[in-house]
This record gives C-alpha cells, structure tokens and sequence, in this order.
C-alpha cells in the first residue's frame, strides 16, 4: 500500500513537472497589446468614462465574469450556511471576557474601517479599488465587532436583506443595460458626468456600490456562521 502511494505521488509530480517544463519551453513574451486588450486601452475611457481602466473592463466589458464572480461567493455563503446552521439570532455564551480596551477602540474604528470601505467602492470609478475590496474592508470591521463584543446576539435578517437587495438590484441594472443601452451591464444608463469627478462613468459608482454591499454582507454572513458554530463548540458539555 505504501509502495502504491509513493508510486502515485511520484505520478503526479513527474506529471506535473511536465507540464510546468512545457510551458516554460513555449512561453512566448509579448511585448505589445493584443487586439482586443489595445481596444480596451484606447477606447475604455471615452466607451465607459472611468477614469480607472480595470474598472471599466470589470464591470462593463467583462461585466458577466464579475456577475459570475459574484454568484459563487454567493453560493460559497449559503452552502456554508447550510453545513453550519445553528439557531438564528442566538445568544452565544462568550469564550472569553470583553476587553475594555478593544471594546472602548471599535466603538471608534468600526465606524471609520466601514466609512472606509464605501469610500472604496464609491471611488472605484475613480482610483484602485472596486467592489469586492470596499465589501473585504466592510467585512473586516463585521470581524472587530464580533471579537469587541463576544456573546452579544448578532442576527442575519440585516445582512440577508442587504444581500439580496444589493444583489436583486445589481441584476436589474444589468438588464436595463439591455433596454435602455447597447447591451448587458451597459453604464451608459446614466448621463457619463464629467471625466475624472465622483459622479462620471455612468452607471458604474452605482454597480460597484451594489457589488460592494453584496461581497460585505455575503462575508460577514460567512464570518457570524463560523462565529456561532465556534461558540457553540466551545460551550461546556458540547
């Protein structure tokens, strides 16, 4: 048996090794753009308005990778949700004593780590960023608020709803692309504005809030079920 996995693994590195030689021995460097990457370069920010080029290729061009993106963090949460449900809205017995000194900062850093997310989102149009990275940053103060205040009943009605209205929305304006403009996810939906201002590129501040909102509350779901399934574990006699 042991000699049979040893061969197996043997396999499967050769086979590996292979495969990373070939595409070393092929690997052809390009020292200029393809065709459709220089029309995204060259006709992206007068198409879109956006001032940051990735985001107009994310949520325009390639709008259907990122609804997709999406969908799956949306499914990774509900299938967690399942696997791990415990009894929504409990009270959970705290693994530990609060901390006056973390509970006194979060009351001050909470608010500014969730101001700051937004802000990333709104401006994504504008500067990096984006919608998944302002929905990490509002899941990060989820994570300091269960950890300032261990035992307090967090509920999942909030965040569901923001879930599925952020994501109900965000289908429709994609929709609406297909009425009102040239395809699906079209920003032009919404007068461009003026380059390089907050209110500019359409309608992709308004997407990337919406995908924002989405990724934050899909997150912090994922984080309150392992919260609870942890507390739950950690009680005496589980």
């Amino acid at each position: 048996m042991k000699i049979a996995r040893t061969s197996f693994l043997i396999v499967v590195v050769l086979a590996l090794a292979w495969m990373f030689f070939q595409l070393f021995m092929h690997y052809d460097s390009r020292e200029g753009l393809n065709p459709v990457a220089r029309y995204y370069a060259e006709q992206g920010p007068d198409e879109t308005g956006a001032a940051n080029l990735v985001t107009s290729v994310v949520v325009t061009y390639r709008g259907l990778d990122t609804l997709g993106e999406v969908t799956i963090l949306f499914l990774t949460a509900a299938i967690i949700g399942i696997l791990l449900r415990t009894e929504r809205g409990s009270r959970l017995k705290p693994v530990r004593e609060n901390s006056e000194f973390l509970t006194t900062a979060s009351r001050i850093l909470i608010p500014v780590i969730a101001l700051f997310g937004v802000y990333i989102f709104l401006n994504g149009h504008l500067t990096p960023g984006g919608g998944f990275q302002g929905g990490a940053v509002l899941a990060s103060s989820f994570i300091l608020l269960l950890m300032a205040f261990t035992g307090r009943r967090m509920g999942h009605r909030i965040l569901d709803f923001t879930e599925s209205i952020s994501g109900f929305s965000f289908v429709l304006i994609a929709l609406l692309g297909v009425v009102l403009a040239a395809g699906f996810l079209d920003n032009s939906i919404l007068p461009p504005g003026r380059f390089g201002t907050l209110f500019s590129a359409g309608a992709i501040p308004l997407i990337y809030s919406l995908i924002g909102l989405k990724v934050g509350a899909e997150l912090s779901n994922i984080i309150l079920e392992l919260n609870q399934i942890q507390g739950r574990d950690d009680e005496p006699g589980s």
